[in-house]
């Protein structure tokens, strides 16, 4: 059998806890970058990210070998240790 070609895209909505406003103007690109380098970092392609202050809405081509929950869970973890630290 040949080579197996996947496309596969997802959209993912993160909202804040109680959609209060805590995604700051002043450090929501730093934000984008460090989610950017976690689905990186797990070999998925990310196509587009964008927020308001309650929410962030991100674009991914999915790597088929990681799953959608593991990859969720990581952007969840790592971005919720980058704002609290």
């Amino acid at each position: 059998m040949g080579d197996t070609y996947t496309q596969l895209y997802i959209q993912l909505v993160f909202a804040v806890k109680g959609r209060n406003n805590f995604i700051r103007a002043k450090w929501e690109d730093e934000l984008h970058k460090y989610i950017t380098a976690v689905i990186q970092n797990d070999q998925h392609k990310l196509i587009a990210i964008n927020g308001m202050p309650d929410h962030i809405h991100i674009f991914v081509g999915l790597n088929p070998v990681i799953s959608i929950s593991d990859l969720v869970k990581d952007i969840k973890r790592a971005s919720n240790n980058w704002i609290n630290a």
